[in-house]
């Protein structure tokens, strides 16, 4: 089967853009596409815009080879993998159903330089349904293709198919060549053409199915972990009320064969936890009510912490708050759904007392309120919320602490 030579990514975020220097490095000639004119300036001077580790080094690599370059526009190629946000929209009733508009567009920015031949591949965690929307899509606007083409009627001229991401983040650049792999085509043929691409870069396993079932699958799986946060977040609840240490309940539980409790926290973020079950959830509303308590459980914990932290500071006459981490998850910048950006914009709007947010790893770009470096934030806060658990917040010396009221959800000082 012949490989492509030229491929696509549209979205150059922290899936797109690790993506692209991948395969560039593995030779292919790769165009990354993304909206933002500063994200394509950034990367075609060989840097990032994200907080990946070694992410710099292959991406200055694959521009200085001539490999990967950032376009505002596609252009023809072999293959285009879509790796846009799907987020969900809120709304009165709380189904929150998700929009796809952005894998629309980007189908639809992608239609008027597609061949014959091509394969198009949804990396974006999706609804059910959305990977068949998009071959609606070629179809509608492309079908010159169709009707010129030479193949059977269960086979379509472009092969579509989902391959969805399953790395995590600070791990991208190896999970994306260890993780095993899931592609669901819209017909065989789809599947079995896009996985002879991911088999020149995945050392994983790459199992086929349709698309609906490999939608589902990576919905299920974040839904999965949602519900037993939820389960740990509900224990601190509980246990904040009874006076008993979570974590060490935790631990002492796990040493059951068969228990596997996870940490809980000051919610849940990210772009795939936080926003995944909702999928599932406007799917079949009527059947999913374990799912949309547990998203329920994990969205009201960071009111939780802003009514600790502000019964914490009725003890002082004018309190000043050390808001640790504003990440969704340790030593990554994406903010993204993230509860302690939630929680550190609720107690700045709640004018209890003055709020000095510490954040590592975001650069200067953040504006929406002032970032303070961390040895100023221990020195005049007189409360510490640690709300996110990266390696800076875990090696401060624990003298520094002694006068401070601490409120620690992520267990960094048991």
């Amino acid at each position: 089967m012949k490989q492509p030579q030229k491929i696509v990514v549209v979205g150059l975020g922290y899936i797109g853009l690790p993506t692209a220097s991948m395969l560039a490095t593995k030779g292919y000639q790769v165009l990354g596409v993304d909206v933002n004119p500063v994200t394509v300036e950034t990367i075609n001077q060989g840097q990032i815009h994200i907080v990946e580790p070694d992410l710099d080094i292959l991406v200055r690599s694959a521009v200085n080879s001539g490999k990967l370059k950032a376009s505002l526009t596609p252009e023809p190629a072999d293959a285009f993998i879509l790796a846009v946000p799907t987020p969900f929209t809120q709304n009165d009733d709380a189904s929150n159903p998700p929009d796809i508009s952005h894998v629309e567009a980007a189908t639809e920015a992608i239609c008027p330089v597609l061949n014959a031949g091509n394969l198009v591949i949804l990396e974006s965690t999706s609804p059910v349904g959305t990977t068949e929307r998009i071959k609606e899509i070629i179809a509608e606007k492309r079908s010159d293709l169709f009707a010129a083409s030479p193949l059977t009627p269960h086979t379509s001229p472009v092969y579509v198919a989902h391959c969805p991401e399953r790395v995590l983040p600070g791990h991208v650049l190896r999970e994306l060549v260890d993780n095993d792999r899931i592609v669901g085509g819209v017909d065989r043929i789809s599947a079995e053409k896009v996985r002879g691409l991911y088999k020149t870069f995945c050392s994983g396993e790459i199992v086929l199915t349709d698309s609906r079932t490999a939608e589902m699958t990576k919905l299920v799986e974040n839904s999965f972990r949602d519900v037993n946060i939820a389960f740990a977040n509900e224990l601190s609840l509980v246990c904040d009320k009874l006076d008993i240490n979570v974590w060490e309940l935790i631990d002492l539980a796990n040493r059951h064969p068969r228990v596997d409790i996870l940490n809980p926290g000051p919610g849940v973020g990210g772009h795939c936890i936080a926003v995944d079950p909702w999928f599932v959830v406007a799917s079949a509303p009527e059947l999913t009510p374990l799912i949309r308590t547990a998203r329920e459980v994990n969205d009201c914990k960071p009111e939780w912490v802003v009514r600790k932290v502000a019964v914490m500071a009725e003890r002082f006459k004018n309190p000043v708050i050390g808001c640790m981490g504003l990440a969704f998850k340790a030593d990554i910048d994406d903010l993204r759904e993230s509860p302690a950006l939630a929680i550190t914009r609720k107690l700045i709007d709640s004018n209890i007392g003055e709020v000095m947010a510490c954040e590592p790893n975001v650069n200067g770009e953040f504006s929406e309120f002032p970032l303070y470096e961390l040895a100023e934030v221990l020195t005049r806060a007189d409360i510490l919320v640690v709300l996110v658990d990266h390696a800076e917040f875990k090696e401060i010396d624990y003298e520094l602490l002694e006068e401070k009221v601490l409120i620690d959800t992520r267990g960094i000082w048991r």
